[in-house]
């Protein structure tokens, strides 16, 4: 009889996971993997749209694409999960049974948190990024802003790629500089965070870098809501930022069939072991990438390195033998600075970002916590990697874990 394991979610992270298993297992398994469309967006892109570095059509492709032939591919929303009997229900009824699950559902734009958002002036004088509409409308926007003020806010944490809102600002900043605008835009950072980042080592770069290039930082600002008529930002504190341009990170939560299946935390997060990624409440239940609780960034580069330990626990479960607890929370990411250049950082659950060379210690070529060309265009050419290598479930010359060799202290 033949067995099931269930991927739930075709995103970057289920991608990986659906192919690598389905070469993996014995032919007594199948493997199917859902989604809810066949529009596989390179999320990173996203942040590029607003300034024309890419086109939109350029970042899209099949989902159903790139899956393995022997994945079985269904299209459909899932409406809830009953892990005691083992079933997945989609929106249309049908019925998923599986002997494992695998959970890699991501996390979806809260828009609804940030009172006002998407209200008066939504997709006009405010917008985000983090969706295509969004972004769209900001590069229309951006094209549009001869003077006045640009507000970059970032609402609350967690969110996908936690470094983007600050890609973002320095990007704007580029951009205006470059279509000789700067002088007659400022740009403000708002964030409710102590400082530009949550790690204090790339904080402290970070925050001198927006300082050199004459970016204003508003730190604290706990945001209550949007008042899009006035153009407004307004905090818990009554603090109020004003703006002509309001381009905001909203808060992520888990995925809405998580949430009605009562199996997430607060914000609809499955929990999960830090190491294994095990579920740490359901039996035959594994989750990877953003639908976690874990504390780590919720970005490509993670799921990556999940889906490395995450394949080996699978068959190890399988097999009735222990789980390695091998996931150490790393993570690694480009941030764009502007002018063609980008810092590349590298950190896990308990390391922060150090300087260095990456991935070849001593050699490079990209170095750690220092601003380059070459880290730039590492980061352009991930997008090859990405559709061509990553998700199809390769080998990369990365090891899951950080390694300390080519780091050294701050």
């Amino acid at each position: 009889m033949t067995k099931r394991l269930l991927i739930l979610g075709a995103g970057t992270a289920g991608t990986i996971m659906a192919n690598r298993l389905v070469a993996s297992l014995s032919s007594e398994w199948s493997v199917t993997a859902v989604d809810r469309d066949d529009a596989h967006i390179y999320q990173p892109g996203l942040l590029f749209i607003p300034f024309g570095i890419y086109e939109p059509h350029s970042i899209v492709r099949p989902r159903m694409s790139f899956l393995r032939p022997e994945v079985e591919r269904v299209l459909g929303e899932v409406e809830c999960v009953d892990p005691d009997a083992k079933k997945a229900v989609l929106k249309d009824g049908t019925v998923l049974d599986w002997d494992i699950l695998i959970v890699a559902t991501g996390a979806r734009v809260a828009y609804e948190t940030l009172p006002g958002l998407t209200d008066v002036g939504w997709h006009e004088t405010a917008t985000d990024f983090y969706s295509m509409e969004g972004a769209i409308a900001a590069r229309d926007r951006l094209e549009k802003l001869e003077g006045g003020r640009l507000v970059v806010h970032l609402h609350d944490m967690p969110i996908k790629c936690p470094v983007a809102p600050l890609e973002f600002t320095f990007l704007a900043d580029a951009f205006l500089s470059n279509h000789r605008r700067r002088s007659d835009v400022s740009v403000t950072f708002v964030t409710p965070l102590d400082g530009a980042f949550t790690k204090p080592t790339a904080s402290r770069m970070l925050g001198a870098m927006l300082a050199d290039r004459g970016i204003e930082v508003v730190t604290d600002f706990g945001a209550e809501r949007v008042d899009g008529e006035n153009r407004r930002l307004v905090s818990y504190d009554g603090r109020e930022v004003e703006y002509d341009l309001l381009v905001t990170t909203p808060l992520h939560r888990g995925d809405a069939a998580i949430d009605r299946s009562g199996l997430g935390d607060d914000l609809g997060f499955l929990p999960t072991d830090h190491h294994t990624l095990a579920s740490k409440n359901l039996p035959d239940v594994f989750a990877l990438g953003d639908c976690t609780d874990l504390p780590t960034s919720k970005a490509g580069s993670v799921a990556h390195f999940q889906a490395e330990v995450l394949a080996d626990n699978v068959l190890r479960h399988i097999e009735g033998r222990s789980l390695d607890p091998g996931f150490d929370g790393h993570a690694n990411c480009f941030i764009e600075t502007g002018h063609n250049k980008a810092i590349l950082i590298d950190f896990n659950y308990k390391t922060e970002p150090l300087p260095g060379r990456f991935p070849m210690p001593g050699i490079g070529p990209f170095t750690l916590l220092e601003e380059s060309h070459v880290n730039h265009w590492g980061k352009l050419g991930f997008r090859w990697m990405y559709w061509s290598q990553l998700l199809a479930g390769k080998d990369l010359p990365i090891d899951h874990r950080m390694l300390m060799a080519g780091k050294w202290s701050a």
